[in-house]
């Protein structure tokens, strides 16, 4: 494979983009027949890659059902908001002056949730939203944070799945994000911190809320 990808990695990557695109629910069978038809990929490749995805806690192996998207609990949601605070938070911390590219790809972001929330695409309302706090992670400059935060944010996404409205759980988001960024642009780091942790403690509470 190209990028010295092998055909595993690029199966578990392809898969990770499914789940971040909310196109793979919790609970949804993985199957390797179904995988090997796909990807014209051999059984052994396939299983590298569904137990690469399990690495990742995206997929669980049941007994007698095989592999399957995986269901988070509110444990995972309180250890996932502990991992987006240290890195979002610090990120923000440390920040310079966004640079041209870097506004670009959060507006990108931002502009894509935007015409999705019009066309009344919840779903991919929140997957835009993810992508716009990967950006802010990319501001660490990490390659390692960024592969890491791509995982959670996977988990994220399945995470969403547990709303009963999707439509109520993600509106209040957007404008959040949009006046994070706004403190970014302009360089105030302190009341885009400030607002980022308001934003994540909001938003952890009312994932734990779904769980109760």
């Amino acid at each position: 494979m190209s990028n010295g990808l092998s055909l595993a990695d690029y199966i578990t990557l392809e898969l990770r983009a499914d789940i971040i695109g909310g196109r793979f629910p919790p609970g949804m069978p993985l199957l390797e027949s179904e995988l090997v038809r796909t990807y014209n990929a051999s059984r052994n490749t396939i299983r590298e890659a569904l137990h690469r995805l399990g690495q990742d806690g995206l997929a669980l192996y049941i007994r007698h059902k095989g592999m399957t998207v995986r269901r988070l609990n509110s444990d995972d949601v309180r250890d996932l908001f502990r991992v987006r605070r240290t890195l979002e938070l610090q990120a923000i911390a440390n920040a310079r002056p966004l640079r041209e590219y870097q506004s670009d790809y959060m507006l990108e972001a931002l502009e894509a949730a935007e015409l999705a929330r019009e066309r009344e695409d919840w779903r991919s309302v929140g997957t835009h939203g993810l992508r716009f706090h990967q950006h802010v992670v990319g501001l660490l400059d990490s390659r390692l944070l960024d592969e890491f935060f791509t995982k959670v944010v996977a988990q994220l996404r399945l995470l969403f799945f547990s709303a009963p409205d999707e439509a109520l759980f993600q509106a209040p988001w957007l404008a959040r994000d949009h006046q994070i960024h706004e403190w970014l642009a302009e360089g105030d780091k302190h009341s885009a911190g400030e607002a980022m942790e308001s934003y994540l403690h909001d938003s952890e509470r009312l994932l734990l809320s779904m769980f109760s």
